[in-house]
């Protein structure tokens, strides 16, 4: 199913993550069938290693395939979603208030993660569609979702809290933020989980990940979830840096119209 590519790999030495060893492997036997149509559809061409795990998923690197929709990227991410995760019932609100998701959602795991994979390949469309810094949505395919690499030479680009800023950096980038929450906002979208550690900084850009919980704008907690994602990252650069916004005043910019 793999072949091999004259590209050159990413430095275990300078990469720092851990490689998963094969027998470590959480693949089982469905997720393969599934991850072999990434393959055909030559999204990619090989699968590396994990870069990072969570309660609900594991993010692996993998070589790029032949196929226009990576746009010659040397690098995809696939992100694979548990099926065996019992977090994922705890996350109902935001599925179940999606106008998307009104109906043929079921109730086994299974179909609850292949909502969940769909759902966030979906919101991903929306935010590049919105110009939003985010990684751009390649395909997906039962608890599998290919998307765009964040990052350099095969190492992912560090998490928001992982970067020290200097003073004209954090202006910059909190501005860039605050107007990316707003495009979002004016593409019927919340992201709904904005912290310190889903934004990744590229070449100080900030981008935004993990757009699985993002919901509509007609979702019920919409607004909650929105003054959630001002709140927190206000809060966050005025801790760390002793930046202050005014909140009213911000989340006011964010749901004006252009």
């Amino acid at each position: 199913m793999t072949t091999r590519s004259n590209r050159k790999k990413p430095s275990r030495e300078k990469h720092p993550y851990k490689e998963i060893k094969k027998t470590e492997s959480m693949l089982d036997k469905q997720t393969i069938i599934y991850l072999s149509k990434f393959f055909n559809k030559e999204i990619i061409s090989k699968l590396d290693f994990i870069i990072a795990s969570g309660k609900e998923s594991d993010i692996y690197i993998a070589e790029s395939g032949s196929s226009d929709i990576v746009n010659g990227e040397p690098h995809v991410v696939l992100k694979f979603f548990r099926i065996e995760s019992s977090s994922f019932f705890n996350m109902s609100d935001y599925i179940n208030g999606d106008p998307r998701f009104v109906k043929n959602v079921g109730k086994s795991k299974a179909s609850i993660v292949a909502t969940w994979c769909k759902k966030e390949f979906g919101n991903l469309k929306i935010a590049a569609d919105a110009g939003v810094n985010a990684p751009k949505p390649y395909m997906y395919n039962g608890n599998i979702l290919a998307m765009q690499f964040i990052g350099t030479d095969g190492i992912r680009a560090p998490q928001l809290k992982d970067v020290a800023l200097s003073e004209n950096e954090t202006e910059t980038i909190l501005e860039s933020i605050i107007k990316d929450i707003g495009r979002l906002y004016r593409a019927n979208l919340v992201h709904g989980d904005l912290s310190e550690y889903n934004i990744l900084v590229k070449e100080k850009v900030p981008y935004f990940i993990d757009f699985g919980q993002a919901v509509m704008t007609k979702h019920p907690n919409a607004a909650v979830f929105l003054r959630r994602d001002v709140a927190n990252m206000l809060n966050y650069f005025r801790k760390r840096y002793s930046i202050k916004r005014d909140f009213d005043e911000v989340y006011k910019s964010i749901i004006a119209a252009d």
